[in-house]
């Protein structure tokens, strides 16, 4: 019977947390690193082992599982001081589920393949509702066999599970995914801003809209936030911001115009510079309310 294999997990944030106690309760044994040490904390109290730093997270470890906020917070975890590269011994797998650049991805993984270490990149999708009830989309780039290996792990944290092919391509099909939820999010601000300007019923207009072809799982789970004007994160502005600035220099690099990514990056950007990055995409409504001079209210006034 092969032996379970030992994970350790850095970043506990709003969907690294979620993520290691689904490992937790899937029956792998944990150690954990976060820069802010008290939400390691919930995880400790369920069995999870505390680690100092990246480095001991991957001498306690056959899998090190990432999940911070980008490239320079991937780079800095595996490749700086104290970082996983340090303590990593010849066949640790490292898998990076955080969202960064395709780029990145591939200088990561040629910098640990020469210390004989493998790595996948496996952004997801689904958020923290996702990340809370294993249920998430997992997209898979590096080494096939890799993968494999890895595939009971990701079975414990999500539903449609996909190898995009090699290095790079996990990250590679995240960045379509995000240009696309982008707009999807931008189309809830405009179709309820509208009903509001009308003067329509918006929670009506909710019902009506996702029994549709309008209905999306972002209309579904952000427009009834919008409209109840709770803006918690589930997925930060800030974060949302950086997939899309990761989208736009990718598509320059291959000379190729997205308008309609480049217009909702830029109505993003002002939803940031109200000081609202640290709430949820759903705060992109804010932005709209103060181009239309209209308010959602769930009723008509």
């Amino acid at each position: 019977m092969e032996r379970v294999k030992k994970i350790g997990f850095i970043g506990l944030g709003v969907m690294g947390k979620p993520m290691a106690k689904n490992l937790l309760s899937a029956g792998y044994p944990l150690t954990v690193w976060n820069r802010t040490r008290s939400k390691m904390d919930e995880l400790l109290s369920l069995g999870a082992m505390a680690a100092d730093s990246p480095k001991e997270v991957a001498e306690k470890s056959d899998v090190v599982i990432i999940m911070v906020g980008d490239s320079p917070d991937v780079e800095e975890v595996v490749l700086g001081p104290s970082g996983v590269i340090e303590g990593a011994s010849q066949g640790l797998v490292v898998v990076d589920m955080s969202s960064i650049s395709p780029i990145t991805t591939r200088r990561i993984a040629e910098a640990l393949a020469n210390k004989g270490v493998k790595m996948l990149d496996a952004p997801v999708s689904g958020g923290d509702i996702g990340a809370q009830q294993a249920t998430l989309s997992i997209m898979v780039g590096g080494p096939k066999d890799v993968y494999e290996e890895c595939l009971p792990i990701f079975r414990a944290l999500g539903k449609q599970i996909t190898h995009m092919g090699e290095s790079g391509s996990g990250q590679a099909t995240k960045l379509c995914n995000q240009a696309i939820c982008a707009m999807h999010i931008q189309a809830v601000c405009e179709g309820l801003i509208l009903g509001a300007k009308i003067g329509l019923d918006l929670e009506r207009l909710l019902q009506v809209l996702t029994a549709g072809y309008a209905n999306s799982r972002i209309l579904s789970h952000l427009g009834p936030k919008m409209v109840n004007r709770d803006f918690r994160p589930g997925f930060k502005m800030r974060h949302q911001l950086k997939d899309l600035k990761n989208v736009l220099t990718t598509a320059a690099s291959l000379n190729l115009p997205l308008p309609c990514t480049s217009l909702v990056y830029q109505l993003f950007c002002a939803v940031e510079a109200m000081g609202l990055g640290e709430q949820g995409t759903q705060a992109s409504i804010l932005v709209m309310e103060k181009l239309a001079e209209q308010k959602l209210s769930k009723t008509p006034s």
